[in-house]
């Protein structure tokens, strides 16, 4: 991987880890129009970038991750579903990461629901508090997320709007809950890869992450300010535009598989 490579790939996953588009999905894509080939590091890199993304976060938010063990708590129980299923279907989903129909078909489907996800979950409590049970139920929704195209950030969000949150803390919660579950990803995959990775991809994979951190800091911020005012159709729209194009392509001949 070059350095271009990953400055590339790093400001498509700074920009897409938290909007509703699917950040793996246009990494994926990305990474076949650069025509990159397929490899353990290229496949560790895709998952390990997340990682200066979620520091983002920590950041921004670092007040909320001192306010209290409870916060702590509920962040693990949301976490749990995706550490179980992710070990159980670790090779199946390893899988359908080079898989680009896959992506563009789940970002179509995905791009449906956005178009009506705010009429659906327009009801809003007064208590805007986090229960257990609705931490657990958003950890759930995460699950789908798996699968790529679909968007670990839409999915959470969805969950947390499904229980009667309003936007934005739907928003931030699945901000906090990527914390757990890119690090744990990211983590796995590091001890998992680690004889891929030598002193010419490290500084790479280094670099990588530093430019995903500082492109999601702006990303984050305009992400809730947008989506507090105007709600997701404009992401449904994109996601339905972009996975269409994706079938067109493939359709006509042109070639998005790894090389």
């Amino acid at each position: 991987m070059s350095w271009i490579q990953a400055l590339i790939i790093a400001i498509v996953e700074g920009i897409t880890e938290f909007l509703p588009i699917s950040s793996t999905g246009h990494m994926i894509i990305t990474t076949k129009l650069l025509g990159m080939e397929a490899s353990p590091f290229v496949n560790a890199f895709l998952v390990n970038i997340q990682f200066g993304a979620i520091l983002s976060v920590i950041v921004l938010y670092w007040k909320r991750f001192f306010k209290s063990l409870q916060f702590y708590y509920k962040l693990l129980i949301a976490f749990l579903p995706a550490a179980f299923f992710g070990l159980l279907l670790g090779d199946f989903i390893d899988m359908l990461l080079e898989n680009v129909v896959v992506v563009a078909i789940m970002l179509i489907l995905g791009g449906i629901v956005l178009l009506f996800v705010d009429t659906w979950f327009n009801k809003v409590e007064d208590n805007q508090e986090i229960s257990y049970k609705k931490a657990l139920i958003i950890g759930f929704f995460q699950v789908i997320a798996m699968i790529p195209g679909v968007s670990r950030s839409a999915a959470t969000i969805i969950g947390g709007m499904a229980q009667k949150l309003n936007r934005k803390n739907a928003a931030e919660f699945s901000f906090f809950l990527a914390v757990p579950t890119m690090a744990a990803a990211s983590g796995y995959k590091l001890l998992e890869n680690y004889q891929y990775f030598n002193s010419e991809n490290i500084p790479v994979l280094l670099f990588g992450n530093l430019v995903a951190f500082i492109v999601a800091l702006i990303a984050i911020r305009t992400f809730i300010d947008y989506l507090t005012k105007y709600g997701f159709k404009i992401f449904g729209y994109y996601r339905i535009i972009v996975g269409t194009i994706i079938l067109a392509l493939m359709a006509f001949g042109f070639e998005l598989s790894m090389v």
